[in-house]
């Protein structure tokens, strides 16, 4: 069975690439079925397009309403049976209703090891500002409580004397590459534990110890493909 994933762009799309190059794996339990965008110019949609993708555009000019926009998201994803929808380099806040829509079924990426520098589009530029000398990326669970969900994966980036937001950006970014395709693997293992305001990813020999405590059943066929 093969996890249905729905990803959420607005910019260049790495991250969205480097889910997509995990999926072509013979063995990788997911596949991207949707991307979604609410930006008409995302080179993220010619990624998806040269991978055959399906894409839903909501884009910000034509629906200028957030909530509109992401209602329109919430039905391409449920008319497409996605299982996971995942967060990359999406610049708007979800609206309850979308969170509500796929509870405890969003992951999101974000530039810093939260809970430092969350809440904010300018987390690699904040570190640099306050002179961190470590900083890194975060791959957690999506709810109402902007950037504060049960953190699935972290990953440390030395800052350089030197950096700018570019150059240090630029490092962050490996690192969610290979975040990213590791959290969807552990989601659509059923790896993944939410204990309270924690969650753990168990190595695959423990996987068949318990059952995920996520609200993703393996033989739903909203969430997989058989």
């Amino acid at each position: 069975m093969t996890l249905r994933v729905g990803v959420l762009v607005s910019g260049s799309g790495t991250n969205l690439q480097a889910l997509l190059d995990a999926c072509a794996e013979p063995s990788f339990p997911a596949r991207v079925a949707l991307v979604g965008c609410n930006r008409a110019a995302a080179p993220a949609l010619a990624r998806a397009e040269a991978a055959g993708v399906a894409v839903c555009l909501a884009d910000r000019i034509a629906i200028p309403r957030r909530a509109d926009r992401q209602h329109a998201l919430v039905n391409a994803l449920q008319a497409s049976k996605i299982g996971l929808v995942v967060l990359a380099g999406f610049d708007e806040i979800l609206e309850p209703d979308f969170v509500a829509a796929y509870s405890g079924r969003i992951l999101n990426t974000h530039p810093s090891l939260l809970p430092a520098f969350g809440g904010t589009m300018h987390a690699v530029a904040q570190a640099l500002e306050h002179g961190v000398k470590v900083s890194g990326c975060t791959i957690h669970l999506v709810t109402d409580d902007l950037d504060s969900g049960p953190i699935l994966l972290q990953a440390s980036v030395d800052v350089h004397h030197d950096d700018d937001v570019a150059s240090l950006h630029a490092r962050i970014r490996e690192r969610e590459h290979q975040l990213l395709p590791s959290a969807v693997r552990a989601f659509a293992e059923g790896r993944v534990r939410i204990e309270g305001r924690r969650a753990r990813v168990i190595a695959s020999n423990e996987s068949s110890v318990a059952s995920c405590q996520l609200s993703v059943d393996p033989s739903d066929n909203l969430a997989t493909d058989h």
